[in-house]
C-alpha cells in the first residue's frame, strides 16, 4: 500500500495499477441536500452549483414561477407546467478532486415527508433563505429535522440583488426563529440596487461579478486584510461601510470552528445571488473543504461505520417512470459501509434474498450512466421490479436493517375512486407504485377493498391523478375522508387488540406493509381509544422504535 492507495497487477490485462483504499474514497465525498421554503431559489442555487462544478454548461433560469427553460434538477413533466420541484433529484459531479453528491429537494409543504426522507440519505445540508422574506414557515419545519438529527447547516441567503432586509437583521431572525448559532462567512456589498458583490471572510478577497445567469464570470480580487487600500480603488465608499461590519461580525459572533459546525451547534453563512452567480463559488470551495466525510450509520443492532470493510446500504427513495419512454423503476441507495460493486450478489433483508444489478446508475438529474462500484456517501439507483420498499436495507449478508426512516401520520385522506373500470388493473399498478415511491400512503379498508390515500397536502393528489393518468393510463378521481390520524398500533396482549379491531371495525385498515392502522375521525375518538385500550399504544410514525416527536 502507497499512501492510502494498493498497488494491484491485473493478469488479464498484464498491468500494474494503483487502486485507492476505501478510507481515501470516503474522504473524497460529500453527500448534501439543499432545503428550503418554496421560491427562496433552491433548484436555481443547484443548478448554479452544477455550473460551477463544471457539470453543465449552461442554466435555465426560473422567473415568476414559470420555467422559461426547465431546470436541470426539474424533470417530471408536472413539474415543469408548475415551475416547482415535487420529486427530490439526485445530482453528482466531480470538483476539485472531491465527489459532491447533492439531493434537490422539494421546497413545497405539500411534498415535506419526501424531504424529511432525503434528510436521513445527507451528511449534511445546505439551508437557502431569501433575504427579503427571511425565515418562513417551511424553514423552521426542517430545521426542526436538521436539528433532531444533528445534522451539519450552511446558511445561503439568497437574492442580495434584489431589496431586501439588512443582514444583521436577517442573521439575528436565523438564530432566534431557528436556534441555531450562525456565522457569517461571507459579507454583502451593499444590496439591491447597490449590491456589487460579496467580500469572503474564510478566504480574505474580494469577489465581483458580472450580472450573467448562465456564463461563470466573476472578477477575484486579493486583498492583504481588509484594511487593504485595494479595497477603496474597487468598491469606493462601500469599502468604509464593509470594514466597519467585519469589526462588528468579528466583535459579535462566535469564531468559526469546524468542530461546532459538523455537530450542528455553529451554521456559517454566505450571501449572494443564485440566479445571477453573486457568492457561489465562495459557497462551493467552503463547502468542499469544511463539509463532512459521510457519517456513520444507526441500524436496529449497532452503528455502522462508513470504514466498516462489508457492504451496507438503505432505500430512502424510489421512482417509477423517470423516463416516461421507458417505464423503468428506480430505487435510490445511500451507501453507508464498505464498497458497492456491479453484478454482485447481496442480502435484500426485508424479503430474506439475494440480488445482485447489473446496471447500477449515478445521476446528473434525469441523464443516468452505468457504474461499476461506489462507496459510502454516493447514491446510486438500481432498477427495480417491485422488491423494494422506502426503508428497505441491503447488505453483504448481515441481518440488521437501517433505522430512522419512518412515516409519518397524514394529515389530508380521501378514498381513491375508479373512474374507468376497464383500467382497473392500470390504476391499481399505479397507486401501488405511487405509494411505494412514498408520495402519499394507502390504507386499504375491508370489506370491499377500498383505498383511503393519505397525504401531508393538497398538491399530492394533484400530481397523484395527473401521474396516473399519463403514466398508467388510468382515471380516478378522490372523494374527501374526514380523518384526523393514522396510527399504528402495537401491544403485548394481543386478546385486547383483536378485541380493539374487532370494535372499531369500520375504521380499521392495513397498511402497506399489512400493518393494521386505526384511522381516528377525531382527536377525541382517538383519545379515547387511548383510554380505553390502555395495553395498546398508538403510533403516530410507522416507525416504532426509533419514534420522532410530533411536531
Amino acid at each position: 500500500m502507497l499512501a492510502g492507495f494498493y498497488i494491484v497487477y491485473n493478469k488479464s490485462k498484464k498491468y500494474f495499477c494503483l487502486i485507492m483504499s476505501l478510507e481515501q474514497e470516503i474522504s473524497k465525498r460529500r453527500t448534501f441536500g439543499i432545503i428550503s421554503h418554496p421560491d427562496a431559489g433552491k433548484t436555481t442555487l443547484t443548478e448554479k452549483l452544477l455550473l460551477f462544478g463544471g457539470a453543465i454548461q449552461s442554466a435555465g433560469a426560473v422567473k415568476s414561477n414559470k420555467i422559461k427553460k426547465t431546470a436541470t434538477s426539474d424533470f417530471m413533466e408536472i413539474e415543469k407546467q408548475r415551475g416547482i420541484s415535487v420529486a427530490t433529484s439526485v445530482m453528482a459531479f466531480n470538483y476539485k478532486d472531491v465527489k459532491i453528491n447533492i439531493l434537490d429537494t422539494p421546497g413545497h409543504k405539500d411534498f415535506a415527508e419526501d424531504t424529511y426522507r432525503t434528510l436521513t440519505a445527507v451528511d449534511s445540508v445546505i439551508l437557502v433563505i431569501d433575504c427579503a422574506n427571511g425565515v418562513e414557515a417551511q424553514t423552521k419545519k426542517l430545521m426542526e429535522v436538521c436539528r433532531m438529527r444533528k445534522t451539519p447547516v450552511i446558511v445561503f441567503i439568497n437574492k442580495m440583488d434584489r431589496e431586501g432586509q439588512d443582514p444583521f437583521d436577517l442573521l439575528d431572525e436565523i438564530e432566534s426563529h431557528l436556534g441555531i448559532n450562525v456565522r457569517p462567512l461571507s459579507w454583502p456589498i451593499g444590496i439591491g440596487s447597490t449590491f456589487q458583490g460579496v467580500y469572503n471572510m474564510f478566504e480574505n478577497h474580494l469577489n465581483l461579478f458580472d450580472s450573467n445567469k448562465t456564463k461563470m464570470e466573476r472578477e477575484i480580487v486579493s486583498i492583504k486584510d481588509i484594511n487593504d487600500p485595494v479595497l477603496n480603488e474597487q468598491i469606493g465608499e462601500a469599502a468604509d461601510d464593509l470594514r466597519e461590519n467585519v469589526e462588528l461580525i468579528e466583535g459579535v459572533y462566535d469564531e468559526f470552528e469546524v468542530e461546532r459546525y459538523n455537530s450542528g451547534d455553529l451554521a456559517p453563512v454566505f450571501f449572494g445571488s443564485a440566479l445571477n452567480n453573486f457568492g457561489v463559488q465562495e459557497l462551493l470551495d467552503t463547502f468542499v473543504k469544511i463539509a463532512p466525510f459521510p457519517r456513520s450509520r444507526e441500524t436496529n443492532i449497532k452503528v455502522v461505520n462508513p470504514t466498516d470493510s462489508k457492504f451496507s446500504g438503505f432505500i430512502f427513495k424510489i421512482h417509477a417512470n423517470l423516463d416516461p419512454k421507458h417505464r423503468d423503476r428506480i430505487a435510490f441507495l445511500r451507501i453507508c459501509s464498505g464498497k458497492f460493486e456491479r453484478n454482485k450478489f447481496y442480502q435484500h433483508i426485508r424479503i430474506d434474498k439475494k440480488m445482485r444489478f447489473s446496471n447500477p446508475t449515478s445521476f446528473m438529474a434525469q441523464d443516468k450512466s452505468v457504474i461499476e462500484e461506489a462507496f459510502p456517501g454516493d447514491v446510486i439507483g438500481l432498477y427495480d421490479t417491485g422488491n423494494f420498499k422506502i426503508g428497505d436495507t441491503l447488505t453483504e449478508g448481515e441481518k440488521m436493517e437501517f433505522q430512522g426512516i419512518p412515516s409519518f401520520s397524514p394529515e389530508i385522506f380521501k378514498e381513491l375512486v375508479n373512474k374507468d373500470p376497464m383500467k382497473t388493473k392500470q390504476l391499481e399498478k399505479g397507486i401501488q407504485q405511487l405509494t411505494d415511491e412514498g408520495v402519499a400512503q394507502l390504507f386499504i379498508q375491508q370489506p370491499g377493498n377500498r383505498k383511503i390515500v393519505g397525504t401531508v397536502g393538497e398538491l399530492q393528489f394533484e400530481v397523484i391523478q395527473y401521474r396516473l393518468e399519463h403514466e398508467y393510463g388510468a382515471s380516478a378521481a378522490f372523494e374527501a375522508k374526514n380523518l384526523y390520524k393514522a396510527c399504528w398500533m402495537t401491544t403485548d396482549n394481543e386478546q385486547k387488540l383483536e378485541d380493539f379491531i374487532k370494535r372499531k371495525a369500520t375504521n380499521i385498515a392495513k397498511d402497506k406493509d399489512d400493518n393494521y392502522v386505526f384511522l381516528a375521525q377525531t382527536r377525541f375518538l382517538l383519545q379515547s381509544a387511548e383510554s380505553d385500550y390502555p395495553e395498546i399504544t398508538f403510533h403516530t410514525t410507522s416507525e416504532f422504535k426509533t419514534e420522532m416527536v410530533e411536531q
